[in-house]
C-alpha cells in the first residue's frame, strides 16, 4: 500500500538514504488501525525488560578485555561452502532445500518456488560503508547467481536484516517483497515499485508462486534512524507450499506465542530459529539464547523437539553481542542433546535437503578462537544469563544432529 510523504524539511536532505523513510499517509493510517499498535507505537505480545541503569559502565571493562574481545570473532577463515549457480539450478529432489547464506539470510527452495529471507549482501550491516559491524566471512554466493527469486521476505527493518544495497539490487530483478507493516516505506524510498510490495500485520497472509506466506508474532523492536519511532512492525514468518512448510523466526525473544504459532500453522519440516546475539546485560527479552531457541523449536512442533529439523540462524557472520563467536552453535548442540531435537548446522552457502538431514560437521571448532585455558566453554542458556557447560556435552549432540 503506497503512502504519501508530508512536506519535506531542509533536514531531510541530510538524512542518509539507508535510514529509509517513515510511514506516512495511507500507510500510517493502516498502522494506526492495527490491533498491535497502541499509544503511538507497535507493541510486543509480552512486555520486555530493559537493561538496568548503569549496566553499560559495569560491562565496559569486560567488553574491552583482550581475551573476550578476541573470542567474539573467529581466529581463522570461516570455511564458506563453494556453492555455484549450477548447484542451485538443479531442482531439489525432495521439493525442499535450504541454503544458509550467513546470519539470518536463507534461500529456501520450497515446492518449486524460491524465497529469500532477510537478504544482507553488504560488507557491513550499517547505514555507512565505512563503519559498523563488518562481515566475518565472504558472501557465499554472489547475489546475481542466486537464480530466480519469487519472493523476498523481510522480518524487520534493522540493518542486519534489511540492507539497502541488497534491496536495490533485487528490485532491479522484478522480485516481489513481502514485509511487515510499515517496512514498505523504506522499500519505496529505495525505488521498489509499490505494486511489488505486500505489507502484512501479524496473522495476515498473502500468496506468491503457489505458496502461502503468513506474518506471525515475534518479540522484538524496530528502527533504523536517530529516532526509533516504532512505527514499523517486526514479524516471524510461516511459508507453506503444497508439500512443505517452514518457519523463520526473524529476531525475537522467547515467548509463549511459539506454541500458538505451531498449533495454527505447524508442524514444520524446518524451523529457522535465532540463537545468536543475545545479552542479559542489554537485551534479555528480544533475542533468544540457544537453549531458548531449541525450546521455541519444540513449541513450534507441538511440544515434540524431535519433530522436523531446526536450523540455527542469526550467528556467525557479524559480531553483535558479547558472547564468543562459536557459542550459539555449541549451545544449540548441547540443548539439542538434552531435548532430542534434530539440528542442522551447515557451513555458510551449503545447500541441503532437510529430509536427508545433514551429517554433523562441527566446522566452527576449527576456526574459533580458543580461551587461554585451551578449553572451549559452552553457554547453554539455561537461564536468561546463560550457564556454562563442558564442551564434551555439546560434542555428544551429534547423535541428534541431522539424523
Amino acid at each position: 500500500m503506497p503512502g504519501f510523504r508530508p512536506k519535506s524539511s531542509p533536514l531531510d536532505s541530510l538524512r542518509p538514504a539507508a535510514f529509509g523513510a517513515d510511514p506516512a499517509g495511507e500507510r500510517m493510517a493502516r498502522i494506526r488501525r492495527s490491533p498491535n499498535f497502541a499509544d503511538g507505537v507497535f507493541v510486543n505480545p509480552e512486555g520486555e525488560r530493559h537493561a538496568p541503569s548503569g549496566s553499560l559502565l559495569t560491562y565496559l571493562p569486560t567488553y574491552f578485555r583482550k581475551e573476550e574481545r578476541l573470542r567474539r570473532a573467529p581466529a581463522h577463515a570461516v570455511p564458506v561452502h563453494p556453492t555455484t549457480v549450477a548447484d542451485l539450478a538443479v531442482p531439489a529432489t525432495s521439493g525442499l532445500r535450504l541454503t544458509w547464506m550467513g546470519h539470518s539470510s536463507v534461500l529456501a527452495e520450497i515446492d518449486g518456488a524460491r524465497v529469500l529471507f532477510d537478504p544482507v549482501w553488504s560488507e557491513r550491516c550499517s547505514p555507512f560503508a565505512f563503519a559498523g559491524p563488518r562481515r566475518l566471512h565472504p558472501v557465499p554466493v554472489p547475489l546475481a547467481e542466486t537464480g530466480r527469486i519469487d519472493a523476498v521476505v523481510i522480518s524487520h527493518d534493522h540493518y542486519d536484516h534489511l540492507d539497502m544495497p541488497t534491496v536495490r539490487a533485487l528490485a532491479r530483478r522484478g522480485t516481489a517483497f513481502v514485509v511487515p507493516l510499515g517496512v514498505g516505506a523504506h522499500l519505496e524510498h529505495w525505488g521498489v515499485p509499490a505494486d511489488r510490495i505486500t505489507e502484512l500485520d501479524w496473522h495476515e497472509q498473502t500468496h506468491v508462486a503457489g505458496l502461502t506466506l503468513t506474518a506471525t508474532p515475534a518479540r522484538h523492536f524496530c528502527g533504523r534512524g536517530l529516532r526509533n519511532t516504532q512505527h514499523t512492525l517486526w514479524a516471524s514468518w510461516v511459508v507453506a507450499g503444497p508439500g512443505h512448510r517452514i518457519f523463520h523466526s526473524g529476531d525475537t525473544g522467547y515467548f509463549p506465542g511459539f506454541a500458538d504459532i505451531g498449533a495454527q500453522h505447524g508442524p514444520f519440516d524446518v524451523t529457522m530459529v535465532q540463537v545468536g546475539a543475545y545479552s542479559e546485560e542489554f537485551w534479555p527479552d528480544i533475542h533468544m539464547t540457544p537453549e531458548e531457541g531449541v525450546r521455541a523449536h519444540a513449541d513450534l512442533q507441538g511440544g515434540d523437539a524431535s519433530s522436523g529439523l531446526m536450523m540455527p540462524i542469526h550467528w556467525g557472520t557479524f559480531t553483535l553481542a558479547p558472547h564468543p563467536w562459536e557459542e550459539p552453535a555449541e549451545g544449540t548442540l548441547a540443548a539439542a542433546r538434552r531435548t532430542g531435537a534434530r539440528v542442522a548446522v551447515p557451513r555458510p552457502g551449503q545447500p541441503f535437503e532437510p529430509v536427508a538431514g545433514l551429517p554433523l560437521d562441527p566446522w566452527w571448532r576449527q576456526v574459533a578462537a580458543r580461551p587461554e585455558s585451551g578449553r572451549v566453554a559452552v553457554e547453554t542458556g539455561t537461564s536468561p544469563a546463560g550457564r556454562t557447560a563442558g564442551a564434551a556435552e555439546a560434542a555428544g549432540a551429534g547423535a541428534t544432529v541431522g539424523a
